[in-house]
């Protein structure tokens, strides 16, 4: 774990700026980001930092979160947990109060994915995607709770357009997605006589390490090309980062990014079929051989997250033999 020097704020998340000062509403504010080490996480916590908030960072690799504080000038706090483990969780909830104050927002962010096959997946790893990205963010939620009730908090889970519409090779990963959005609708109706707001972010195609192995899996590759040209652009995990800081701050029940995904709720009950079309199609094309290239986790932080898991497996697990 590690902190700064500086001590706790006033609390309660404030919801408009001040319109004399045009000060942030997120200034002394304490936000906590889970799977702030890399990518979204870690440009998320600068763009919160950058708003003023100070910053409490969970993952799993304490190195990383450290490098990301050090560019921060901000209190910060670093605690290495796996969101899987409630008892971790506790803890850095209670070590991120003490040193910086209640929570007044808390972001679901901590995620992994594995592409390939279902039947080719280890089921370990297949039950690791959804424990991290669907139990993970109960977990969060479960510990921060109580913060965010005293704080009357925002709770914002990270989804994705995978919650509209299931890939094949990417099971595990939909599934979880389409569940962490189910979970947070749940939620929101549960917190909203406490007055604890709680928003779901829909994220699209990211510039982060796990992109460059779904392009390497043929069949993603081919649903990817069939989208419109706009839905095909890449956004920086910074333009993102700023979009889901600005739902933070009006405690939005929905963050899209990029914004035209708002325009894609009414037409999701499409989305299926179309998915379904182009799938069918490529697998005809390919061998079991052919589409199972590229598969296995994606990403350097699903790497760390099972190399801490499981130390002595298969650093690339699910990816066929060299």
């Amino acid at each position: 774990m590690r902190t700064n020097g500086r001590g706790p704020g006033r609390h309660g998340t404030a919801r408009t700026p001040d319109p004399h000062t045009g000060a942030s509403p997120l200034r002394g504010r304490v936000a906590v980001v889970t799977g702030a080490g890399r990518g979204i996480g870690a440009a998320l916590a600068a763009a919160l930092a950058g708003a003023g908030a100070r910053v409490a960072l969970l993952g799993r690799e304490e190195e990383r979160l450290r490098e990301v504080a050090a560019g921060l000038d901000v209190p910060t706090v670093c605690v290495e947990a796996d969101v899987t483990d409630q008892a971790a969780l506790d803890a850095a909830a209670g070590e991120a109060e003490e040193r910086l104050g209640p929570a007044d927002v808390v972001v679901a962010n901590a995620g992994i994915a594995v592409s390939g096959p279902f039947r080719d997946t280890e089921a370990a790893l297949w039950q690791r995607v959804v424990d991290v990205n669907l139990t993970g963010a109960a977990n969060t939620a479960r510990a921060f709770l109580p913060q965010l009730t005293r704080t009357r908090g925002y709770f914002l889970q990270i989804a994705s357009t995978a919650a509209f519409g299931s890939a094949p090779m990417m099971s595990a990963y939909c599934a979880s997605k389409a569940g962490a959005e189910s979970f947070a609708t749940a939620l929101r109706c549960e917190l909203e006589p406490d007055r604890i707001a709680v928003g779901i972010a829909y994220l699209h195609w990211t510039g982060t390490d796990m992109i460059g192995g779904i392009d390497d899996n043929p069949v993603l590759r081919a649903l990817r090309a069939h989208q419109p040209r706009f839905a095909r652009r890449v956004q920086s995990p910074e333009r993102v980062a700023g979009l889901l800081t600005a739902g933070i701050v009006r405690r939005a029940p929905r963050v899209h990014a990029p914004p035209w995904l708002r325009w894609c709720q009414p037409l999701r009950p499409v989305f299926p079929a179309l998915v379904a079309h182009v799938s069918r199609r490529e697998l005809r094309r390919r061998s079991g051989a052919g589409f199972a290239a590229g598969s296995g986790l994606l990403g350097a932080g699903g790497l760390a997250d099972w190399t801490a898991l499981r130390p002595t497996a298969d650093p690339r697990p699910g990816r066929p033999a060299d």
